[in-house]
């Protein structure tokens, strides 16, 4: 276990780096000048160029790419055009809507997923199985936006049991005000999940070695949930990896949609203000936070299979 920690750990590394470097190209590459969009399109150029040597923007690219990691290695990302903040500050204030609608949303696409897939396999080709698959084929092709919407105009305006928009205070209130924005995110995501999970059971439930196991008497139930099921959960645990990157993407609508001010509506408005330092720090940070979870998702493989850990230390 601990040489397939180090060896993963080891590519974290080099992730990271190409991370810091892709983000700041990106941005750099973006159009338009930061001073001239903070200052107006009225500005004199004087005043605009005053600016930007004040930021550091007047220097070679290269020893602009030499202050950014310098500043990336004391977590040190500098202030805010548009938030006239820190930048570690205004990512620290605004991460916690974020983080607890993707941690919501996964909650439910999992919680879904596991139960729907165990009973679509052990039932399959049945009419529970033929609904579950199309209907994760048509709320998987729902866009978020219109989803979102839909669910405002049912369940917050016609209904009154959510709110409409904003993040509440307290935890109660906080919890209702990411329902629908959650709600709207699993509904595209659990079918995902409940594909793919079915899929591997049924492989699984086919394989030479679970019928060695009935023949030794053990009961279905535990077959299923022993013998089946975990080694089947390395499939879901490779999705929920690889899509919590995509949900911080997609989070960017939905906060947009519900007014929620994370970090996604934040990313928005710096790109539109050409603020260089808090898309950095915000790329930097979630780009950062994708390769750990899946790091952490790969630790989680040697957990749930033990073949894993076997093939490492081969």
């Amino acid at each position: 276990m601990l040489v397939y920690t180090a060896r993963r750990l080891l590519a974290v590394i080099p992730t990271i780096l190409g991370v810091m470097f892709l983000s700041f190209i990106i941005i750099h590459a973006v159009p338009g000048n930061p001073g001239q969009v903070a200052l107006g399109l009225t500005a004199p150029p004087k005043a605009v160029r005053a600016f930007d040597r004040q930021l550091g923007l007047d220097r070679p690219l290269f020893e602009q790419f030499l202050i950014y990691i310098k500043h990336l290695a004391t977590l040190q990302f500098g202030d805010s055009i548009s938030l006239q903040t820190p930048v570690k500050g205004a990512i620290a204030s605004h991460a916690g809507e974020t983080i607890g609608l993707v941690l919501y949303v996964l909650v439910i696409a999992v919680s879904v997923a596991i139960p729907m897939s165990i009973y679509a396999a052990t039932h399959r080709d049945g009419i529970v199985d033929h609904c579950v698959r199309v209907l994760g084929v048509l709320t998987f092709a729902m866009p978020a936006f219109w989803l979102g919407l839909l669910l405002v105009l049912t369940f917050a305006l016609k209904f009154r049991w959510f709110p409409v928009s904003g993040y509440g205070q307290g935890f109660e209130e906080q919890v209702r005000s990411l329902t629908l924005p959650a709600v709207t995110l699993a509904i595209g995501l659990a079918p995902l999940y409940i594909r793919t999970l079915r899929s591997s059971l049924i492989s699984n439930l086919d394989a030479s070695y679970i019928e060695a196991a009935r023949s030794r008497g053990f009961s279905e139930r535990r077959v299923l949930y022993r013998h089946v099921l975990r080694p089947s959960l390395t499939s879901l645990i490779t999705l929920v990896g690889l899509t919590t990157g995509l949900l911080i993407s997609s989070a960017v609508i939905v906060e947009v949609v519900f007014a929620l001010n994370g970090l996604g509506t934040i990313l928005v408005n710096g790109v539109g203000a050409r603020d260089f330092p808090l898309v950095q720090g915000l790329v930097f940070v979630i780009g950062t936070a994708v390769v750990l979870i899946n790091f952490l998702t790969d630790l989680a493989y040697a957990v749930v299979d033990p073949r894993v850990r076997l093939r490492a230390r081969q």
